[in-house]
């Protein structure tokens, strides 16, 4: 596993930390990641699109602000988002706690 404090993710505010659970060899070509993802209050990971992949988000804790396309909606813990080939997403932490969720892209 292996972690990595990303600043500025996307555009987004502040930085992101990534944990990933499994490397490039153990995603076998069928997926682009699969982590555990933290972003901090005020930080963010800015909106940007997915093309010929897709991409859910399980909100592990904390509360934030997902732009699902264009159109907001808060998500807390036990939610789960999905955006597919060719559209986009951000989330923004607007909590007083770390925002932590499972990333997985799986590739078309």
């Amino acid at each position: 596993m292996t972690t990595e404090r990303i600043e500025n993710m996307c555009g987004g505010e502040g930085h992101v930390i990534v944990k990933r659970i499994l490397d490039a060899k153990e995603l076998n070509g069928k997926c682009g990641l699969y982590a555990q993802v933290i972003i901090e209050p005020g930080c963010s990971l800015g909106y940007h699109e997915h093309h010929n992949e897709s991409e859910t988000y399980y909100i592990i804790s904390g509360e934030g602000e997902y732009d699902d396309n264009g159109t907001k909606r808060m998500v807390k813990a036990g939610d789960k988002t999905f955006t597919p080939d060719n559209c986009g997403h951000g989330l923004k932490n607007t909590g007083t706690e770390d925002l932590v969720f499972m990333a997985l892209i799986i590739l078309d």
